[in-house]
């Protein structure tokens, strides 16, 4: 007797493919009608056509049954928050304007580094249960709100901690490790000071096997490609697989590095030249985009999502979830955004939410499709068909959350 019998779902979204999907195979969601799924063990046993008797059956009809969406880009642990940034912003100042008077990071920087660490797991913790209930089964999270040593380290050890939680969380995270996110105030004219910390950040980091990924913030008033290579270059030197956030207010050749680097994912690309969209598809490099910020910051710039897909770029989709840019948890708006302000249609906007998110963490073997001998992470929606999803925005679809076979939500 198996676990769980989903059974006549109106659409079984199963996402399968070969590699992450690009061009018009992002496109084909391979949708079984009125289909089955059997789990198993935590595992995905039959996909289809599968009438086992099991100990718990979830009628489906008239739903949709599809992989739980995989946020491939948050900045899930801090403290405070920034709305009184965002009314100057409504006003007419710029993130970077904002950052520039030693506001936006750093004033998340300082309210992280002043908050007890009790403080920090009880918010964090509260931001995965609203996740998981908007459907998000896999989370990457980032440190890069303490820009010391002391503090990178406490931020990604409550990440570990986290992780170890995970039964009790009923959510996966990929940590990564952002030292690189801003100069920090007190080395504001020593800037080869602060790499140097990096770079002692980065040994500590790999000794207490604290992170999958090392990022850098390659932007105006962050980190300079120069700068970023050096980072990286060591970063790869420790056996860390890398990232990057390239194109976000200004192209100043994030992409090229990223290219000439090897990493698994360029992360915004709001700014991307042709030539730098050319090379990452014959990278196939994944181009994690990240609509919720230019709606936030309301600077109407998205990234050029139809042409990165003409051209055969393998994009996903994610929240950049943090107090300044982007303070939504939610997976189903990212994807209502990105059909209307990148013009994706729903089955691309779906697959780069979930089997190409799922390659951007280097996890498509394991997550984010629904196949046999995958991990059993599964949402049901309550709408008829996937066109749906992105129609109905700014409400909560999901009915119930499946994570490694067992129903969470």
């Amino acid at each position: 007797m198996i676990d769980i019998l989903i059974k006549n779902a109106s659409e079984l979204v199963t996402c399968m493919g070969v590699g992450p999907k690009i061009g018009e195979d992002l496109n084909d969601l391979h949708i079984i009608k009125n289909g089955n799924l059997a789990i198993n063990d935590g595992k995905i046993i039959a996909v289809g056509d599968s009438n086992e008797d099991a100990i718990n059956v979830i009628d489906a009809m008239g739903k949709v049954v599809m992989p739980g969406f995989i946020d491939c880009h948050t900045h899930l642990v801090f403290a405070g928050s920034r709305e009184e940034e965002f009314i100057r912003k409504i006003k007419g100042e710029s993130y970077l304007e904002i950052l520039r008077n030693d506001g936006g990071i750093f004033n998340t920087v300082e309210k992280t580094k002043n908050a007890p660490s009790w403080k920090l797991i009880e918010e964090t913790i509260k931001r995965i249960e609203i996740a998981l209930s908007y459907g998000t089964t896999t989370m990457e999270v980032k440190s890069g709100y303490g820009l010391d040593v002391g503090s990178e380290l406490v931020i990604l050890s409550l990440i570990k901690e986290l992780q170890n939680l995970q039964r009790d969380m009923r959510i996966s995270l990929v940590s990564t490790f952002l030292g690189a996110h801003v100069v920090p105030l007190a080395f504001k004219d020593n800037r080869k000071g602060y790499i140097r910390e990096i770079f002692k950040m980065i040994e500590m980091v790999r000794e207490r096997n604290l992170a999958e990924y090392c990022d850098v913030f390659v932007e105006l008033g962050a980190f300079y490609p120069e700068e970023a290579r050096k980072i990286l270059e060591k970063a790869k030197k420790h056996g860390f697989r890398l990232k990057l956030h390239a194109g976000e207010f200004n192209d100043i050749g994030g992409v090229e590095l990223g290219v000439e680097m090897g990493v698994t994912s360029m992360d915004h690309l709001d700014y991307v030249s042709n030539r730098g969209i050319e090379l990452m598809a014959e990278k196939k490099i994944i181009g994690v985009l990240l609509p919720g910020v230019p709606f936030h910051l309301m600077t109407d710039h998205y990234a050029p999502a139809r042409k990165m897909i003409e051209a055969g770029v393998p994009v996903a989709l994610a929240t950049d979830f943090n107090p300044g840019s982007c303070p939504t948890l939610s997976m189903q708006m990212i994807i209502a955004l990105a059909c209307r302000q990148m013009k994706l249609t729903p089955a691309q906007a779906i697959n780069a939410a979930t089997i190409n998110a799922a390659y951007a963490l280097d996890r498509g073997d394991k997550i984010g499709s629904l196949e046999v001998g995958k991990q059993a992470d599964i949402i049901i929606l309550d709408i008829p068909n996937h066109q749906q999803l992105p129609y109905w925005f700014g409400t909560n679809l999901v009915e119930k959350v499946i994570k490694k076979g067992k129903i969470v939500k």
